[in-house]
């Protein structure tokens, strides 16, 4: 792969981002939805509400792609709420591009809202008046992670479209794609770790398969790399450590290289203990595996109140061994006898 400066860098997101609702995958009610608008050309306001990395900008954009054509930008104002989000570009802003030319052959304009959720309630209050004034000419695309922040008023106007987190195959796919597009060598469990560590989010399992192809080949080693994490192998034979064998000191020792060596917090730490507690790698006894959820819960809620990461995780560890003590004396098979 061709060297990049720093700049260039982590812009495979926006480069292969679907440019048609028809490229879209894994939100089919949605796209049948949106397909409906298109065809009639015409829509009420819409609020995407889900996930980070699921397509909801992607999908907006889609829809103004099909309705205006390739040409589409002067009939869409695009803001990010997350930065103008005072009811001063609500008043300026988009009160202006309300009033401007209409397209053609569709009969409104498109103002897309990203991050809704992060605007002030005066703003939302504002932008709800709008909403009203300009219907005629203007539809508004809301777009927020959490729609619970959007004020019930602005909810009842518009129609919401639920985006769910993308299924495993869909995003290995895509990757794969990519990685034949940019020439990059990968390997399937790479890729598959690298599902792993975006959860579905999309946009970031791009950017972290664009970092790992600047260290050589996408494999495990390199993608959890790049993103600051512990191997699974690793935090599995901790995990073992201190449940199977019952060694306090020896995982203790071995927490204490993870946390040097990649310099993770003791939420991270305490995630990847609980992907690996549920992982299909460990074979752990339900009502022990409840236990270990139970208390994991309780330790995550600890360190995020503010308490000292190597106290809690030593109580954790300590937690692991007495939790394990019950499986390491079950009897053993004696071994046969040699004659």
């Amino acid at each position: 792969m061709s060297s990049r400066s720093v700049m260039a860098e982590l812009l495979w997101a926006e480069k292969y981002r679907p440019r048609s609702l028809r490229e879209i995958v894994n939100q089919e009610d949605v796209v049948k939805r949106l397909h409906v608008f298109v065809k009639e050309r015409n829509m009420p306001h819409l609020l995407f509400a889900g996930p980070p990395g699921t397509g909801k900008t992607t999908a907006a954009h889609a829809l103004a792609h099909d309705l205006f054509g390739e040409d589409y930008r002067p009939y869409m104002l695009e803001l990010n709420a997350s930065d103008e989000r005072g009811i001063d570009v609500i008043r300026t802003k988009v009160k202006e591009f309300a009033r401007s030319k209409l397209p053609v052959e569709v009969p409104f304009k498109i103002v897309l809202l990203d991050e809704a959720d992060n605007m002030t309630a005066d703003a939302q209050q504002a932008l709800r008046r709008l909403m009203e004034m300009y219907v005629d000419v203007t539809r508004f695309i809301l777009i927020a992670n959490y729609p619970s922040k959007i004020i019930e008023p602005i909810q009842s106007r518009c129609a919401v479209f639920r985006f769910i987190s993308l299924k495993r195959e869909d995003v290995v796919a895509r990757l794969k794609w990519i990685c034949s597009q940019e020439k990059v060598v990968c390997d399937d469990r790479g890729l598959e770790s690298i599902y792993e560590v975006s959860g579905g989010d999309m946009r970031k399992a791009i950017n972290v398969l664009q970092a790992a192809a600047a260290l050589g080949e996408v494999n495990t080693s390199n993608v959890y790399k790049v993103v600051g994490l512990a191997t699974p192998v690793e935090v599995r034979a901790l995990l073992k450590t201190a449940l199977f064998e019952g060694d306090f000191m020896k995982s203790r020792e071995a927490l204490r290289k993870l946390i040097v060596n990649y310099g993770l917090s003791g939420v991270d730490i305490v995630k990847q203990l609980h992907r690996e507690v549920f992982s299909s790698e460990v074979a752990i006894p339900e009502d022990l595996r409840v236990e270990i959820a139970d208390y994991l819960g309780e330790i995550q809620y600890r360190l995020v109140e503010g308490a000292d990461d190597e106290i809690q995780l030593s109580a954790l560890l300590a937690k692991l061994v007495l939790l394990g003590k019950p499986l390491r004396q079950q009897p053993q098979l004696s071994k046969p006898v040699k004659r």
